[in-house]
């Protein structure tokens, strides 16, 4: 089975990424080092099969600055419960895996999400089911279904500001036809 090329110049961002990795692995940016990163960040991209990552081209930063204050909110408000957790419950706390289906079918969102998500304290993204965007979240402190719901709930809207910053016209349309429902 063979896979279609894709040009140099598609790969090149991927290439140059790996690259940067490549040196901050070995802690060495030095012209030797980067070149055999290189060669190596080639052959990579052109033997092994990566699914191409599909970007949107739209990137809203009136979305931004809200989603980032959101975040650090969330942030600093789930570092305390996950103390306040620790310290008052200990090894008794009891935790669950939600299953959340996103909106999305973009690989891109559904890493980025899951990525947020797993950034905030108190869950950490245990699988992701690409076939249906569903993602496996491992939570602290899920006594009950509607603890349950409330983290679909965050994960979800979570994913709207995604989808609002950086999500393709075809979700952005389908989550303004969903919001205008009554």
């Amino acid at each position: 089975m063979s896979r279609q090329r894709i040009p140099l110049i598609t790969e090149l961002p991927l290439v140059i990424w790996l690259v940067l990795v490549w040196g901050a692995l070995w802690q060495d940016f030095g012209p030797g080092n980067l070149v055999f990163g290189a060669l190596i960040a080639y052959a990579v991209v052109n033997f092994f099969y990566l699914p191409p990552v599909e970007l949107t081209g739209r990137f809203n930063v009136l979305w931004v600055v809200p989603f980032l204050g959101r975040f650090l909110y969330r942030l600093v408000v789930a570092s305390a419960e996950v103390f306040w957790l620790a310290v008052t419950r200990g090894p008794s706390l009891r935790s669950a895996v939600v299953a959340v289906q996103l909106r999305s079918r973009s690989d891109f969102l559904v890493t980025a999400t899951g990525h947020a998500i797993s950034l905030i304290p108190g869950s950490l993204v245990l699988e992701v089911d690409r076939s249906t965007s569903t993602l496996y979240l491992h939570c602290l402190h899920i006594r009950t279904e509607e603890d349950a719901e409330a983290i679909r709930r965050d994960v979800r809207a979570t994913e709207v500001w995604l989808i609002r910053i950086m999500g393709s016209r075809k979700d952005l349309d389908a989550l303004t036809a969903e919001e205008a429902r009554p």
